[in-house]
């Protein structure tokens, strides 16, 4: 494919925050060139792939105008449909409740994705990098040879290292900067619970963060781990602890003791919450590029397909003389920006608290599993908030 030599709109990332944007531009009639560096759209596949169901992301995010592929997707992309959540917590008293929602299979959703903004009207390069940003040009390297593109706006949606952002300042700043480590593996010859979706706390196994267990249909599951490196024991990395949950841990283990991994998959995930700014006068950032993680969870579709819709729009409105492209920042912000930083809050408060496994079952012998669902979803109830500052603090 040789691309035109200028568009209304070029996306850089075709995963589910890209493809959103770019099939929301073209809906409203503007020019838009899609651009992923992968060979092929959701391979490698980058995350664990739960994905809530609509009524669940509506339920808690009553402000956000859910983008259509939230609330339909084609059954081929599910790999199993889930109805419960597992928390188990370093003495291994669980606590569950009811959650509806879909493991994915992320290559088939992506290239749904991706599919449906090709259909209307955006134009696709796979294996297409982008090398340089420079004024309203982008310069690209890849299978269709190198090219110089001109946009009237550029959305950036290439992960948590963009390229996008940093050309444009849209950046954390240094000081303030906090991800996760993430590394799973892709198993099957499992003993699992189908229909539940299971989160395990623990320091000697997972500082800062926590372990799961997603099924992905019979005997088959996602194992991984999601660590701060900060909170981790010194000189021990992501992938011993990930073996020392899967072999030690003594609920998980006995389940995972015949696995067989097929795939490994490793990341880095924002959960800093966004910058200060995520749109400049001609650009915009989205999904991991913009801090769109509820950091409690590490869940980034919901939120990224939302601020994608977002963009998308914007952008287009933008490129028709219509807005300035900063509106995207203030558009977002009010659909779940409080959702988001109430999730950062609640993650710092719980970072305390993470780091001794007698105040990590003190918490979650106080908090409800009702809680726990808020939780999970950036929200921090006050009784809650009230309690784990006060165990923060050492009191009991």
């Amino acid at each position: 494919m040789i691309p035109e030599t200028s568009y209304d709109i070029v996306v850089v990332g075709a995963g589910p925050a890209g493809s959103t944007a770019a099939l929301y531009a073209a809906k409203k009639g503007a020019s838009v060139l899609l651009l992923d560096k992968k060979r092929e759209i959701g391979s490698p596949i980058q995350c664990a792939g739960f994905l809530p169901d609509a009524s669940e992301v509506k339920a808690l995010l009553p402000e956000s105008d859910l983008p259509g592929a939230l609330k339909s997707y084609p059954d081929s992309c599910v790999l199993q449909p889930i109805k419960t959540q597992r928390i188990i917590p370093p003495n291994c008293n669980a606590k569950e409740f009811a959650v509806k929602g879909a493991v994915l299979d992320r290559r088939r959703y992506d290239q749904f994705l991706a599919g449906q903004a090709a259909e209307a009207g955006a134009e696709l390069m796979v294996k297409t990098r982008v090398t340089k940003i420079q004024g309203s040009t982008v310069e690209t390297s890849g299978i269709f040879g190198k090219h110089t593109i001109r946009a009237k706006a550029i959305i950036g949606a290439d992960g948590p290292n963009s390229l996008v952002a940093k050309s444009r300042g849209l950046i954390t700043k240094p000081e303030a900067k906090e991800t996760s480590v993430a590394i799973e593996y892709q198993v099957r010859n499992v003993d699992t619970d189908p229909d539940a979706l299971e989160m395990y706390f623990g320091k000697d196994y997972v500082p800062g963060g926590y372990a799961w267990v997603f099924p992905e249909g019979k005997d088959r599951a996602n194992v991984g781990i999601g660590i701060r490196s900060c909170m981790a024991e010194k000189g021990v990395s992501a992938k011993e602890y990930l073996h020392r949950f899967i072999k030690k841990h003594p609920v998980a283990g006995p389940k995972l003791k015949n696995a067989v991994i097929m795939n490994v998959i490793a990341g880095i995930i924002p959960v800093n919450g966004a910058p200060a700014n995520t749109a400049t006068a001609d650009s915009l950032v989205v999904g991991d590029a913009a801090g769109h993680i509820i950091a409690t969870n590490g869940g980034g579709i919901p939120p990224a397909m939302i601020a994608g819709k977002i963009a998308g729009e914007t952008a287009a409105e933008f490129a028709a003389g219509k807005c300035d492209l900063e509106e995207y920042d203030r558009r977002w912000r009010a659909q779940f920006g409080q959702a988001l930083e109430t999730s950062v809050q609640a993650r710092q408060i719980m970072d305390g608290i993470m780091k001794s496994d007698t105040l990590m079952n003190a918490a979650f012998r106080f908090i409800s599993p009702e809680q726990m669902k808020v939780m999970q979803c950036g929200k921090l109830p006050g009784p809650v908030k009230l309690g784990l500052q006060a165990l923060s603090r050492g009191k009991k």
